[in-house]
């Protein structure tokens, strides 16, 4: 897959710096886990499935999730399973031909059983196109066989599958049996790392343990317990970076009635105007905050400062916001690139002169952000997400 790979040459020569990298799905697994940028969640009955991976292709779509868990009914799942089943089957036999190829396509189970049972239902070019397996409710006790299913697949198949394990039972959220719940968890994915692509966070169902659910106007981070939440997973999951852990769920769709004025500031957008003489990015922002992304584009940005990389999206009309927040800015890159020129430690100023990079402590973050920029891509001196979306509408329209 290769983020942006709908814009043209000039299109994007003109964006990119440094042009995001073609990634290979079996490649770096944290590479690969970066890349994986809004992954959009698909229920496993709709009617239209395989039309509907194709169509997202064409979007800038890079990975999704057919969801035979809780976005079905339970007395759906067999045919739900027959749907995904044939829908793999079908997108084998007519892959697309726009872009550069499908989205990376992980299935969502609700038992472990799913696992086999999906792979032997699975035969000539369908078998090629499974990325992996979303895991639920994942924990110690139900963990250790859910991986274990996955490994027996990818010796099925004779190659990689990777899982993602999603936490988000009661275990995880309650105070008092967290650290034991997230240590066990930690040494589950240390064990089978070499399959574990990313963590992923269900703070739905972490929300929905306490009877609460954030409002449209809010983010994830003002629910005061599912922050706290957040917090550890990233402490005892995240710790080293050898693991990425990907930002919660955004479940809304646009809503005209606001009861709070939005917070995306208006300086970034007219700046861009300035740019190239048009009123561009002030329609942007209109039409962002009018589709309520502009909280999207608030819970992103906290994602990143926390540690998260990536967002589970329900509408392909989030996929742009959050790939445009994660293409690295020239300054982000050039701080990058100085804080790696050694490892002797001390202290540099920034050529912005604006900030000091320290050489130790900054490596790790230095370290990801290059990985974004592989994945991502780097804008040129003086544009921003903005420009981004910009040329992302004009492809795309």
């Amino acid at each position: 897959m290769r983020h942006f790979s709908f814009l043209d040459g000039q299109a994007a020569r003109t964006l990119f710096h440094r042009a995001p990298e073609e990634i290979t799905t079996g490649g770096d697994r944290r590479l690969v886990a970066t890349a994986l940028g809004a992954t959009l969640y698909a229920p496993g009955t709709r009617p239209r499935l395989a039309s509907d991976v194709r169509r997202q292709v064409a979007a800038g779509v890079t990975s999704m999730v057919l969801c035979l868990e809780d976005a079905i009914a339970d007395h759906e799942v067999l045919g739900a399973e027959s749907n995904v089943a044939a829908a793999l089957a079908d997108l084998g036999e007519d892959p697309p031909v726009c872009g550069d190829g499908l989205p990376l396509l992980f299935v969502r189970v609700r038992a472990v059983a799913q696992i086999p049972a999906l792979l032997a239902r699975l035969g000539g070019p369908a078998r090629s196109l499974l990325a992996g397996f979303v895991l639920p409710k994942f924990g110690e006790e139900s963990g250790e066989a859910a991986l274990e299913a996955v490994l027996r697949g990818s010796d099925t198949l004779g190659r990689l599958l990777w899982a993602m394990p999603v936490l988000e039972s009661p275990q995880v959220i309650y105070r008092e049996t967290r650290i034991e719940a997230l240590t066990a968890v930690r040494r589950l994915i240390d064990k089978h790392a070499d399959h574990v692509l990313a963590v992923r966070l269900g703070a739905t169902d972490l929300s929905g343990v306490f009877g609460l659910r954030r409002d449209r106007d809010l983010t994830i981070y003002d629910i005061a317990v599912v922050r706290d939440c957040i917090a550890d997973i990233v402490n005892i999951c995240a710790r080293g970076g050898d693991h990425v852990v990907t930002g919660p769920v955004w479940e809304y769709f646009a809503q005209p009635e606001r009861l709070f004025v939005s917070s995306l500031r208006v300086t970034p957008f007219e700046e861009a105007d300035l740019v190239d003489g048009s009123e561009r990015g002030a329609r942007i922002r209109t039409e962002l905050v009018s589709a309520d992304l502009d909280r999207l584009i608030r819970e992103v940005v906290l994602d990143k400062a926390n540690g998260l990389i990536g967002k589970t999206v329900i509408h392909p009309s989030h996929v742009p916001a959050v790939h445009a927040l994660y293409v690295v800015t020239q300054e982000e890159y050039e701080d990058a690139e100085a804080v790696l020129e050694g490892d002797a430690g001390g202290v540099r100023p920034s050529s912005y002169a604006n900030k000091m990079n320290e050489l130790r402590p900054h490596r790790p973050w230095a370290q990801a952000v290059q990985r974004r920029a592989r994945a991502f891509g780097v804008l040129r001196e003086g544009l921003t997400f903005v420009d981004v979306l910009a040329a992302t509408q004009d492809a795309l329209r």
